[in-house]
This record gives C-alpha cells, structure tokens and sequence, in this order.
C-alpha cells in the first residue's frame, strides 16, 4: 500500500472561521502544480487510488487542483490526531492507495510515525507533499519513504 500526505497549500490567514479560509492566488498555483506532478507520478493509474481531504475549504481546494474524485472525511478536519488520518486512510491494510489532504501539525506527526515507527513530528511545509509505501523484506512489512518534495521544486 501507498499513502501520499499532501498538507494544503497557502490559506488566506483571515475568514469567518477557520474551516472557511481559502487558499491564496500563491496557494492555488502550488496545488497546481503539485497535483500536475502528482498525476504524472500515478501515471493515469487512478482507479487504484482513493483520494481524501479534510473538509477544510483549503483542504478542498487543494484536493480539487488534482482532477479526481475525492471523499471529504470530517476526521481529517484541522484538529484530527494520527490515528483518525490513519484509520480514515484504513493504513497499511487498504487495497488502494491513499491520497491524504490535511493539515499541519498532524500530518508531521502522522509522518514521523511512518518514518521512525513511533510518535514524534516533522515539519511539513505548506503545499508539501510526504509519499511512503510499504514492502515486505526478510519477510517483515517495512515502510518506506518514497518521495518527499514541495510545490517550489516545480517553479
């Protein structure tokens, strides 16, 4: 299984609320591009991935730059824990591959869990993305960091 962490990009600081803040022009173009890079990686292979976002209208914006069908998942919300994005993602049991869009400071935490097997946090930068796969080696199932890079990797 594949699970790709994408943090949302650049919000607006003020709204209404904080699940109404929109993303900036800046931040649109990150999701942008992040997600152009995102599908020549998946290489048009989209039925054996599940995309899903925080209901966060910055989440959802983002979420929206990548083209696909995506579930809105109120877990994934700005206050959710690791172990919320995880079970929302069904980790490392899922017979797809999951697209995460969420928010900082779960995400690093969620990250640091992947890389190091227990609880910690890394930063993860606005627009970024955090890409890990599983594998089985000496018949033990390991994770692996695949891939991390940010939106300015593409300007």
């Amino acid at each position: 299984m594949q699970i790709i962490l994408w943090r949302h990009a650049e919000a607006e600081d003020l709204a209404v609320s904080d699940l109404a803040r929109n993303l900036t022009l800046k931040g649109r173009k990150h999701a942008e591009s992040m997600a152009m890079w995102l599908r020549k990686q998946l290489h048009d292979d989209f039925g054996n991935w599940r995309v899903i976002a925080s209901p966060a209208n910055r989440a959802q914006q983002t979420a929206a730059a990548l083209q696909m069908k995506f579930e809105t998942i109120d877990s994934l919300a700005p206050d959710a824990t690791p172990e919320s994005i995880l079970n929302a993602a069904r980790w490392p049991d899922s017979s797809f591959n999951v697209i995460v869009i969420g928010h900082q400071p779960t995400l690093g935490m969620v990250a640091a869990r992947l890389m190091n097997g227990v609880d910690g946090y890394v930063a993860v930068k606005k627009g970024a993305t955090w890409w890990f796969e599983t594998r089985e080696r000496n018949g033990r199932v390991e994770t692996i960091m695949k891939a991390m890079t940010t939106p300015e990797s593409f300007a």
